[in-house]
Protein backbone atom coordinates (compact mmCIF):
# COMPACT_ATOMS: atom_id res chain seq x y z
CA UNK A 1 0.00 0.00 0.00
CA UNK A 2 1.33 3.39 -1.19
CA UNK A 3 1.29 6.77 -0.03
CA UNK A 4 -1.59 7.86 -2.47
CA UNK A 5 -3.79 4.84 -1.18
CA UNK A 6 -3.74 6.19 2.78
CA UNK A 7 -3.88 10.22 2.60
CA UNK A 8 -5.80 10.18 6.28
CA UNK A 9 -5.88 8.04 9.15
CA UNK A 10 -8.77 8.05 11.15
CA UNK A 11 -9.15 8.83 14.98
CA UNK A 12 -11.41 8.16 17.98
CA UNK A 13 -13.32 11.35 17.25
CA UNK A 14 -15.50 10.44 14.55
CA UNK A 15 -13.35 12.76 12.11
CA UNK A 16 -11.27 11.66 9.43
CA UNK A 17 -8.91 14.84 11.11
CA UNK A 18 -6.59 16.63 8.65
CA UNK A 19 -5.76 15.25 4.98
CA UNK A 20 -4.16 16.30 2.10
CA UNK A 21 -5.32 16.23 -1.60
CA UNK A 22 -2.81 14.49 -4.31
CA UNK A 23 -3.13 15.02 -8.00
CA UNK A 24 -3.55 11.97 -10.27
CA UNK A 25 -1.40 13.26 -13.86
CA UNK A 26 -2.32 10.93 -16.71
CA UNK A 27 -0.21 11.08 -19.74
CA UNK A 28 -2.67 9.22 -21.71
CA UNK A 29 -5.19 10.85 -24.37
CA UNK A 30 -8.28 11.53 -23.61
CA UNK A 31 -11.24 11.85 -26.40
CA UNK A 32 -14.61 13.59 -25.11
CA UNK A 33 -17.50 12.69 -26.37
CA UNK A 34 -17.75 15.64 -28.47
CA UNK A 35 -14.36 14.32 -30.36
CA UNK A 36 -11.71 17.01 -29.32
CA UNK A 37 -8.75 15.20 -27.50
CA UNK A 38 -6.32 16.39 -24.99
CA UNK A 39 -2.91 14.39 -24.40
CA UNK A 40 -3.61 13.86 -21.04
CA UNK A 41 -5.64 15.67 -17.93
CA UNK A 42 -4.81 15.88 -13.97
CA UNK A 43 -7.62 14.86 -11.35
CA UNK A 44 -7.67 15.85 -7.84
CA UNK A 45 -8.33 13.84 -5.50
CA UNK A 46 -8.63 12.72 -1.49
CA UNK A 47 -9.00 9.40 -0.05
CA UNK A 48 -9.93 8.58 3.45
CA UNK A 49 -9.70 5.15 5.33
CA UNK A 50 -7.81 2.34 4.47
CA UNK A 51 -7.62 -0.05 1.55
CA UNK A 52 -8.65 -3.69 2.91
CA UNK A 53 -5.97 -6.86 2.07
CA UNK A 54 -8.97 -7.15 -0.90
CA UNK A 55 -8.77 -3.98 -2.04
CA UNK A 56 -12.53 -4.47 -2.28
CA UNK A 57 -13.60 -1.92 -0.08
CA UNK A 58 -13.39 1.70 -1.75
CA UNK A 59 -16.22 3.90 -1.92
CA UNK A 60 -16.22 6.34 -4.56
CA UNK A 61 -17.84 9.98 -4.01
CA UNK A 62 -19.35 12.33 -6.77
CA UNK A 63 -19.63 15.79 -5.96
CA UNK A 64 -22.00 18.29 -7.24
CA UNK A 65 -21.82 21.16 -9.31
CA UNK A 66 -20.54 23.56 -6.58
CA UNK A 67 -18.34 21.03 -4.80
CA UNK A 68 -15.10 19.52 -4.75
CA UNK A 69 -13.19 16.98 -4.04
CA UNK A 70 -12.47 17.77 -0.14
CA UNK A 71 -15.55 16.11 0.90
CA UNK A 72 -14.37 14.99 4.56
CA UNK A 73 -12.01 16.27 7.27
CA UNK A 74 -10.15 19.74 7.19
CA UNK A 75 -6.56 20.62 5.88
CA UNK A 76 -5.74 22.77 8.85
CA UNK A 77 -6.47 22.92 12.02
CA UNK A 78 -7.36 26.90 10.63
CA UNK A 79 -9.90 25.55 8.62
CA UNK A 80 -13.22 27.08 9.53
CA UNK A 81 -15.09 24.44 7.58
CA UNK A 82 -14.58 20.76 6.89
CA UNK A 83 -15.42 19.00 3.72
CA UNK A 84 -18.58 19.10 2.40
CA UNK A 85 -19.66 16.18 3.20
CA UNK A 86 -18.10 15.58 6.76
CA UNK A 87 -21.38 15.07 8.56
CA UNK A 88 -21.67 11.32 6.20
CA UNK A 89 -17.96 10.28 6.11
CA UNK A 90 -15.51 9.38 8.94
CA UNK A 91 -14.75 6.59 11.62
CA UNK A 92 -18.39 5.30 12.65
CA UNK A 93 -20.51 7.57 10.33
CA UNK A 94 -22.94 6.41 7.39
CA UNK A 95 -19.58 5.92 5.55
CA UNK A 96 -17.48 4.47 8.00
CA UNK A 97 -14.10 4.93 6.74
CA UNK A 98 -13.08 2.13 9.90
CA UNK A 99 -14.72 0.05 7.09
CA UNK A 100 -14.30 1.39 3.93
CA UNK A 101 -11.27 3.45 1.91
CA UNK A 102 -13.47 6.47 0.24
CA UNK A 103 -11.99 8.59 -2.85
CA UNK A 104 -13.37 11.90 -4.31
CA UNK A 105 -12.20 13.50 -7.07
CA UNK A 106 -12.49 17.05 -8.41
CA UNK A 107 -14.19 16.34 -11.35
CA UNK A 108 -12.90 16.78 -15.05
CA UNK A 109 -13.52 20.77 -16.55
CA UNK A 110 -13.90 21.96 -12.80
CA UNK A 111 -11.12 24.27 -10.96
CA UNK A 112 -10.01 22.86 -7.70
CA UNK A 113 -6.75 21.28 -9.02
CA UNK A 114 -8.22 19.21 -12.01
CA UNK A 115 -7.62 20.51 -15.43
CA UNK A 116 -10.54 22.49 -16.67
CA UNK A 117 -11.28 25.88 -18.71
CA UNK A 118 -8.75 27.69 -16.11
CA UNK A 119 -5.94 25.09 -16.91
CA UNK A 120 -2.69 25.77 -18.57
CA UNK A 121 -3.13 24.80 -22.38
CA UNK A 122 0.17 22.92 -23.18
CA UNK A 123 0.25 24.36 -26.83
CA UNK A 124 -0.21 28.06 -25.87
CA UNK A 125 1.08 28.78 -22.60
CA UNK A 126 -2.61 30.24 -22.00
CA UNK A 127 -5.54 29.43 -19.95
CA UNK A 128 -7.74 27.29 -21.87
CA UNK A 129 -10.62 29.36 -21.07
CA UNK A 130 -13.57 28.22 -23.89
CA UNK A 131 -11.13 26.35 -26.29
CA UNK A 132 -11.39 23.28 -23.46
CA UNK A 133 -13.69 20.43 -24.70
CA UNK A 134 -17.28 20.83 -23.64
CA UNK A 135 -17.68 18.22 -21.01
CA UNK A 136 -20.26 15.62 -20.36
CA UNK A 137 -21.57 13.48 -17.29
CA UNK A 138 -20.40 10.27 -18.95
CA UNK A 139 -16.79 12.22 -19.67
CA UNK A 140 -16.21 12.79 -16.29
CA UNK A 141 -17.18 9.52 -15.23
CA UNK A 142 -14.53 8.13 -17.81
CA UNK A 143 -11.78 10.14 -16.44
CA UNK A 144 -12.96 9.06 -12.65
CA UNK A 145 -12.66 5.42 -14.36
CA UNK A 146 -8.44 6.24 -15.03
CA UNK A 147 -8.07 7.02 -11.39
CA UNK A 148 -9.44 4.53 -10.07
CA UNK A 149 -7.50 2.51 -12.36
CA UNK A 150 -4.36 3.87 -10.82
CA UNK A 151 -5.36 3.36 -7.80
CA UNK A 152 -5.43 -0.74 -8.18
CA UNK A 153 -9.04 -0.98 -7.66
CA UNK A 154 -9.95 -4.05 -8.90
CA UNK A 155 -14.20 -3.10 -7.71
CA UNK A 156 -15.93 -0.34 -6.13
CA UNK A 157 -17.95 -1.56 -3.28
CA UNK A 158 -19.97 1.63 -3.97
CA UNK A 159 -20.86 4.60 -5.83
CA UNK A 160 -22.66 7.48 -3.99
CA UNK A 161 -23.36 11.15 -4.84
CA UNK A 162 -26.29 13.71 -4.73
CA UNK A 163 -27.70 16.42 -7.93
CA UNK A 164 -24.42 16.25 -10.60
CA UNK A 165 -22.93 13.65 -8.54
CA UNK A 166 -26.15 11.29 -8.87
CA UNK A 167 -26.19 11.82 -12.31
CA UNK A 168 -21.93 10.67 -12.40
CA UNK A 169 -23.48 7.96 -10.24
CA UNK A 170 -26.04 6.79 -12.68
CA UNK A 171 -23.45 7.49 -15.56
CA UNK A 172 -20.61 4.88 -13.73
CA UNK A 173 -23.45 2.28 -13.14
CA UNK A 174 -24.07 2.09 -17.20
CA UNK A 175 -20.90 2.91 -18.14
CA UNK A 176 -19.47 0.06 -16.25
CA UNK A 177 -21.66 -2.73 -15.09
CA UNK A 178 -20.90 -4.92 -12.31
CA UNK A 179 -17.79 -2.61 -11.47
CA UNK A 180 -19.50 -1.25 -8.53
CA UNK A 181 -21.76 -3.67 -6.11
CA UNK A 182 -23.90 -0.54 -4.71
CA UNK A 183 -25.26 2.99 -6.28
CA UNK A 184 -26.81 5.68 -4.24
CA UNK A 185 -27.56 8.33 -6.20
CA UNK A 186 -29.50 10.82 -4.45
CA UNK A 187 -31.71 14.25 -5.29
CA UNK A 188 -31.38 13.73 -9.10
CA UNK A 189 -32.61 13.05 -12.13
CA UNK A 190 -32.19 10.76 -15.07
CA UNK A 191 -32.98 13.76 -17.65
CA UNK A 192 -32.62 17.36 -17.03
CA UNK A 193 -36.08 19.07 -17.21
CA UNK A 194 -36.61 22.55 -19.06
CA UNK A 195 -36.94 24.17 -16.21
CA UNK A 196 -34.00 23.41 -14.23
CA UNK A 197 -32.07 24.28 -17.95
CA UNK A 198 -33.75 27.40 -17.87
CA UNK A 199 -32.41 28.13 -13.97
CA UNK A 200 -28.81 26.97 -15.18
CA UNK A 201 -29.75 29.55 -18.38
CA UNK A 202 -30.45 32.79 -16.09
CA UNK A 203 -27.38 31.95 -14.33
CA UNK A 204 -25.06 31.50 -17.41
CA UNK A 205 -26.66 35.10 -18.88
CA UNK A 206 -25.37 37.06 -15.83
CA UNK A 207 -21.74 35.70 -16.04
CA UNK A 208 -21.66 36.27 -20.14
CA UNK A 209 -23.26 39.60 -19.64
CA UNK A 210 -20.52 41.00 -17.29
CA UNK A 211 -18.14 42.82 -18.90
CA UNK A 212 -15.36 40.99 -17.01
CA UNK A 213 -16.39 38.19 -18.53
CA UNK A 214 -14.22 39.30 -22.09
CA UNK A 215 -15.56 36.07 -24.39
CA UNK A 216 -14.53 34.41 -21.28
CA UNK A 217 -10.85 35.43 -22.28
CA UNK A 218 -10.01 36.84 -18.57
CA UNK A 219 -6.87 36.46 -16.77
CA UNK A 220 -6.32 34.02 -13.81
CA UNK A 221 -7.89 36.06 -10.72
CA UNK A 222 -9.47 38.21 -12.78
CA UNK A 223 -13.37 37.20 -14.41
CA UNK A 224 -16.85 37.98 -14.58
CA UNK A 225 -16.66 38.42 -10.38
CA UNK A 226 -20.65 40.47 -10.44
CA UNK A 227 -21.91 37.65 -12.79
CA UNK A 228 -20.84 34.76 -11.26
CA UNK A 229 -21.94 36.27 -7.58
CA UNK A 230 -25.85 36.47 -9.03
CA UNK A 231 -25.85 33.19 -10.92
CA UNK A 232 -24.91 31.68 -7.47
CA UNK A 233 -27.15 34.10 -5.26
CA UNK A 234 -30.30 32.45 -8.09
CA UNK A 235 -28.53 28.72 -8.10
CA UNK A 236 -28.57 28.87 -4.21
CA UNK A 237 -32.25 29.75 -4.13
CA UNK A 238 -33.67 27.10 -6.01
CA UNK A 239 -31.50 24.62 -3.42
CA UNK A 240 -33.48 25.86 -0.69
CA UNK A 241 -37.11 25.44 -0.23
CA UNK A 242 -39.78 27.73 0.42
CA UNK A 243 -40.57 26.92 3.86
CA UNK A 244 -37.00 25.80 5.10
CA UNK A 245 -36.17 29.51 4.01
CA UNK A 246 -39.08 31.26 5.94
CA UNK A 247 -38.05 29.32 8.72
CA UNK A 248 -34.55 30.43 8.76
CA UNK A 249 -35.06 33.87 7.77
CA UNK A 250 -38.69 34.62 7.51
CA UNK A 251 -38.94 38.43 7.27
CA UNK A 252 -36.60 38.79 9.51
CA UNK A 253 -34.27 42.68 8.83
CA UNK A 254 -31.57 44.16 9.61
CA UNK A 255 -30.58 47.10 11.50
CA UNK A 256 -31.76 50.38 10.06
CA UNK A 257 -29.13 52.58 8.70
CA UNK A 258 -30.81 56.14 8.36
CA UNK A 259 -29.69 57.83 5.50
CA UNK A 260 -27.75 54.99 4.06
CA UNK A 261 -28.33 53.63 0.09
CA UNK A 262 -32.25 52.60 -0.08
CA UNK A 263 -31.51 49.65 -1.77
CA UNK A 264 -28.66 47.66 0.46
CA UNK A 265 -28.88 45.13 2.20
CA UNK A 266 -32.27 44.90 4.63
CA UNK A 267 -33.71 41.89 5.27
CA UNK A 268 -31.68 39.24 6.50
CA UNK A 269 -32.47 36.54 3.31
CA UNK A 270 -30.82 38.99 1.21
CA UNK A 271 -27.56 39.37 3.69
CA UNK A 272 -27.68 35.72 3.37
CA UNK A 273 -27.70 35.43 -0.48
CA UNK A 274 -25.00 37.76 -1.09
CA UNK A 275 -22.69 36.01 1.82
CA UNK A 276 -23.30 32.51 -0.51
CA UNK A 277 -22.06 34.93 -3.80
CA UNK A 278 -19.27 36.54 -2.36
CA UNK A 279 -18.01 33.86 -0.82
CA UNK A 280 -18.05 31.80 -3.85
CA UNK A 281 -16.41 33.63 -5.93
CA UNK A 282 -13.09 33.30 -3.84
CA UNK A 283 -13.08 29.72 -4.89
CA UNK A 284 -14.95 28.81 -8.11
CA UNK A 285 -14.35 29.94 -11.64
CA UNK A 286 -16.97 31.16 -14.03
CA UNK A 287 -16.07 29.49 -17.38
CA UNK A 288 -16.29 25.81 -14.91
CA UNK A 289 -19.67 27.23 -14.05
CA UNK A 290 -20.71 27.26 -17.65
CA UNK A 291 -18.98 23.95 -18.72
CA UNK A 292 -20.88 22.14 -15.59
CA UNK A 293 -24.07 23.82 -16.16
CA UNK A 294 -24.28 22.72 -19.60
CA UNK A 295 -22.84 19.37 -18.80
CA UNK A 296 -26.28 19.28 -16.80
CA UNK A 297 -28.00 20.74 -19.23
CA UNK A 298 -27.06 17.74 -22.35
CA UNK A 299 -27.68 14.95 -19.32
CA UNK A 300 -30.67 12.95 -21.01
CA UNK A 301 -30.54 9.10 -20.61
CA UNK A 302 -33.03 8.50 -22.49
CA UNK A 303 -32.13 10.41 -25.55
CA UNK A 304 -28.71 8.72 -25.11
CA UNK A 305 -29.64 5.23 -25.16
CA UNK A 306 -33.35 5.09 -26.31
CA UNK A 307 -35.10 5.24 -23.60
CA UNK A 308 -34.17 4.99 -19.80
CA UNK A 309 -35.23 1.47 -19.69
CA UNK A 310 -32.89 0.91 -22.21
CA UNK A 311 -30.10 2.57 -20.32
CA UNK A 312 -30.35 1.16 -16.86
CA UNK A 313 -30.47 -2.29 -18.65
CA UNK A 314 -26.78 -2.34 -18.62
CA UNK A 315 -26.51 -1.87 -14.81
CA UNK A 316 -25.44 -4.66 -12.98
CA UNK A 317 -25.52 -3.47 -9.74
CA UNK A 318 -27.60 -2.95 -6.32
CA UNK A 319 -29.36 0.30 -6.60
CA UNK A 320 -31.15 3.01 -4.05
CA UNK A 321 -31.99 6.38 -5.82
CA UNK A 322 -33.23 8.27 -2.56
CA UNK A 323 -35.56 11.59 -3.46
CA UNK A 324 -36.22 14.36 -0.72
CA UNK A 325 -40.13 16.06 -0.36
CA UNK A 326 -38.92 19.39 -0.52
CA UNK A 327 -36.87 18.89 -3.43
CA UNK A 328 -38.34 21.37 -6.40
CA UNK A 329 -35.50 21.43 -8.47
CA UNK A 330 -34.94 17.44 -9.08
CA UNK A 331 -38.02 16.77 -7.40
CA UNK A 332 -38.93 12.88 -5.84
CA UNK A 333 -40.92 11.93 -8.78
CA UNK A 334 -37.91 11.91 -11.06
CA UNK A 335 -35.84 10.01 -8.46
CA UNK A 336 -38.22 7.30 -8.01
CA UNK A 337 -38.97 7.02 -12.03
CA UNK A 338 -35.02 5.67 -11.99
CA UNK A 339 -36.16 3.16 -9.55
CA UNK A 340 -38.85 2.07 -11.04
CA UNK A 341 -37.34 1.84 -14.78
CA UNK A 342 -34.60 -0.46 -13.08
CA UNK A 343 -37.15 -2.68 -11.85
CA UNK A 344 -39.36 -2.90 -15.18
CA UNK A 345 -35.73 -4.34 -16.25
CA UNK A 346 -35.85 -6.82 -13.17
CA UNK A 347 -32.60 -4.63 -11.26
CA UNK A 348 -32.09 -5.11 -7.82
CA UNK A 349 -33.73 -1.41 -6.96
CA UNK A 350 -35.58 0.37 -4.75
CA UNK A 351 -36.67 3.61 -3.78
CA UNK A 352 -36.70 5.99 -0.34
CA UNK A 353 -38.16 9.34 0.03
CA UNK A 354 -37.38 11.29 3.28
CA UNK A 355 -39.26 14.04 4.30
CA UNK A 356 -37.08 17.04 5.19
CA UNK A 357 -38.23 20.69 4.35
CA UNK A 358 -34.71 22.12 3.56
CA UNK A 359 -35.06 21.48 -0.69
CA UNK A 360 -32.65 20.33 -2.77
CA UNK A 361 -29.66 20.15 -0.27
CA UNK A 362 -31.26 18.01 1.93
CA UNK A 363 -28.91 15.73 1.33
CA UNK A 364 -26.22 17.77 2.47
CA UNK A 365 -27.37 18.23 5.94
CA UNK A 366 -27.22 16.09 9.05
CA UNK A 367 -30.29 14.59 9.13
CA UNK A 368 -30.60 11.17 11.32
CA UNK A 369 -33.25 9.43 8.61
CA UNK A 370 -30.47 9.84 5.97
CA UNK A 371 -27.72 8.41 7.60
CA UNK A 372 -29.93 5.63 8.51
CA UNK A 373 -30.82 5.27 5.08
CA UNK A 374 -27.01 5.40 4.48
CA UNK A 375 -25.82 3.18 6.63
CA UNK A 376 -27.85 0.32 6.18
CA UNK A 377 -27.90 0.26 2.15
CA UNK A 378 -23.81 -0.18 2.84
CA UNK A 379 -24.11 -2.21 5.71
CA UNK A 380 -26.96 -4.95 4.49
Amino acid sequence: MNAEQVLAQPDATGEVGLVVHRDFVCTEPFVFDNGRELDGFTLRYETYGRLNSTRTNAILICHALSGDHHCAGVHSMRDRKPGWWNNLIGPGKPVDTNRFFVVCSNCLGGCQGSTGPSSVNPATGQPFNLDFPLVTIRDMVRAQRRLVDHLGLPELYAVIGGSMGGMQVLQWGIEYPGFARRLLPMATTARQGSQAIAFNEVGRQAIMQDPDWKQGNYLPGEGPRVGLAIARMMAHITYLSDKGMDRKFGRRRREANPGGPPFDIDFEVESYLRYQGQSFINRFDANTYLYFTRALDYFDLADAYGSLEEAVERVDSRVLAVGFTSDWLFPPEQNREIALALLRRWKDASYAEIRLDLGHDSFLVEAPELDRLVRGFLES
